[in-house]
């Protein structure tokens, strides 16, 4: 069974940083494409960055030069960093792999940014 466990959100001040991981367990890694969504409040899930199984990452427009993603395949885990943050993006952050047809989510960890 596929599982997949954010972790790394928290309360940081506008302009601050984090670092969201996501571990995955159950799947072969290496196969997986991995991307981080999000979700604010009365909003609908947003796609926030990709990284294909052989490394090719891409960012939402509105989020690049704030935002990374980034894959370590020793430690089947993805990554997002992300720095000069605003309260716009306060939301909870979800992984998802895709492993060809099948879809799979973590539970979300939620980033607040205060002002």
């Amino acid at each position: 069974q596929v599982q997949l466990v954010e972790s790394g959100g928290g309360l940081v001040q506008a302009g601050g940083s984090l670092r969201l991981s996501c571990a995955t367990s159950g799947s072969i890694f290496s196969f997986n494409d991995m991307s981080w969504y999000r979700q604010a409040p009365r909003k609908e899930r947003e796609l926030v960055a990709i990284i294909t199984r052989e490394g090719r990452a891409t960012v939402t427009d509105s989020l690049k030069g704030r935002f990374t993603i980034s894959r370590d395949y020793a430690k089947n885990t993805v990554y997002l960093q992300m720095s000069s943050l605003k309260p716009e993006d306060t939301a909870v952050y979800y992984c998802r792999s895709r492993i060809s047809m099948d879809i799979y989510w973590g539970q979300g960890t939620q980033v607040t940014v205060s002002s």
